[in-house]
């Protein structure tokens, strides 16, 4: 199998595995149970996707990753930052969560704007469309913040 595909895999293995970070690190922050039952629910639906892509690199005979990119640890330092001026506002964490959906959707994006398998790119599709739900998900709930802080 193309080392390519194997390559755009990975790419979305750190993509979920930054997601799966920047989740836990947003329940961690909110105050409001329900943000952190959703925030740890995220976490977990990025966690299983990781998991299926790197199953997925594995079969087509290459080396999966592990960890998620530099710049979803400086996005979540960022985030840790940001939260910290902020006194962690759900508000501002919500944002920031879609902030990290919105470079997911692109990654997700550009990996099926490349030449995939038919059962690659049925995989990554389905993903994708998990991504677009959580992202509108997310940026709902940051309005419904904004909406209730003014």
């Amino acid at each position: 199998m193309s080392t390519n595909i194997v390559s755009v895999l990975n790419d979305l293995v750190e993509t979920s595995k930054d997601g799966e970070k920047g989740f836990l690190k947003a329940a961690e922050d909110t105050r409001d149970p329900s943000l952190k039952q959703l925030f740890q629910g995220r976490a977990e639906d990025c966690g299983r996707g990781a998991r299926e892509l790197q199953d997925l690199v594995q079969r087509l005979g290459g080396k999966p990753e592990t960890g998620g990119t530099v710049g979803g640890a400086l996005h979540r330092g960022w985030v840790d930052v940001k939260s910290a001026v902020t006194g962690r506002d759900d508000h501002g964490i919500l944002a920031e969560c879609e902030r990290g959906e919105d470079v997911a959707k692109k990654n997700y994006r550009d990996a099926l704007d490349k030449d995939l398998p038919a059962d690659v790119r049925a995989i990554v599709e389905r993903q994708y469309q998990g991504v677009i739900q959580n992202h509108d998900r997310i940026r709902d709930l940051r309005d419904q913040y904004a909406a209730s802080k003014s």
